[in-house]
């Protein structure tokens, strides 16, 4: 990977960059509100090791599709929404696919065609990263290490300001996943989309839930 890559990657996988992600909590608000994590010894890391398992299967698949190939965009995002059947769970994935369809179109003319889909179709998260990052020539290694980072990272981010870790804690579970992190991503190299599957189904029916909440700090 050459240098101008270098910051590329940096610059797509920033917490900062305005991808719509910081709204959403991935369904750990819902999990806690609604007990889904109750009895559980360590409630944020029991939560976050479930959601990563289940991006390894369930998304990671249509990121590297799309990296490989961002012609396939239009298909593979339809067969995402298919595979996600939840109202909650779909339109959190579609609101965070256009939004940083949205961004990144703004930012590089050569996503302007992606953002473009993300307003007409169903423009899902997975697909849309997995072609934003392909279009701009980072590896599909790459690709499937940011999209994996950053859904640990806003899961734990979602974690302290729910007032259930703090800022070190976040880190240090964050940390002392790198284990699981290279285990999920060393499975998803192998897996087509045709093979996603969802494997916390408890996760994905508390996160349909989110929108029943009586007060919400996030969107999903």
């Amino acid at each position: 990977m050459n240098a101008p890559k270098n910051w590329l990657l940096l610059q797509l996988a920033d917490g900062t960059f305005p991808s719509g992600g910081f709204a959403h909590s991935a369904g750990l608000e819902a999990a806690t509100v609604l007990g889904a994590l109750e009895g559980a010894e360590d409630p944020t890391a029991t939560f976050l090791e479930a959601s990563l398992r289940q991006v390894g299967r369930a998304s990671l698949p249509f990121v590297r599709a799309a990296a490989r190939d961002p012609a396939r965009l239009s298909e593979l995002d339809e067969a995402f929404d298919a595979a996600l059947p939840l109202a909650g769970p779909n339109r959190s994935s579609r609101a965070q696919g256009r939004a940083l369809a949205s961004a990144a179109s703004r930012v590089w003319e050569a996503i302007v065609p992606i953002g473009e889909h993300a307003r007409r179709g169903p423009g899902h998260h997975a697909p849309v990263f997995g072609a934003i990052f392909g279009t701009l020539g980072l590896s599909v290694e790459e690709t499937l290490t940011a999209y994996l980072h950053g859904a640990a990272r806003g899961i734990l981010s979602a974690a302290v300001r729910l007032g259930l870790v703090g800022p070190l804690e976040a880190q240090r579970l964050h940390a002392e996943r790198a284990l699981l992190l290279d285990t999920i991503l060393d499975g998803a190299r192998l897996l087509e989309p045709a093979q996603a599957a969802q494997t916390a189904p408890l996760l994905e029916i508390h996160a349909a839930l989110h929108e029943r909440l009586d007060g919400r700090m996030f969107q999903s």
